[in-house]
């Protein structure tokens, strides 16, 4: 009987950066709970990911999915342009 690995982390975000070869740059908005005043704010956080086809440009609103670790900072894949920018 073969073990089922875990579902992947999947994030949406914006590109801010696309001057790498095959890499993209991806913001993405994380909302947090504060521990002790329990007030949720947002915190942006920027992850490194694989673009194959260089097909992502800044702006572009990209689905990511989680990675084996493809290089020193990639741990994230493009998985879809959801939406391309105007």
């Amino acid at each position: 009987m073969a073990e089922e690995r875990p579902q992947r982390k999947t994030r949406t975000g914006f590109v801010v950066s696309a001057k790498m070869d095959k890499t993209v740059v991806v913001n993405t908005i994380q909302t947090v709970r504060h521990p002790l005043y329990s007030k949720i704010y947002k915190r942006n956080v920027k992850l490194y990911a694989h673009d194959e086809a260089n097909d992502a440009n800044v702006g572009d609103k990209v689905l990511i999915s989680e990675t084996r670790p493809l290089s020193k900072t990639k741990r994230w894949r493009i998985v879809e342009v959801v939406e391309r920018a105007k």
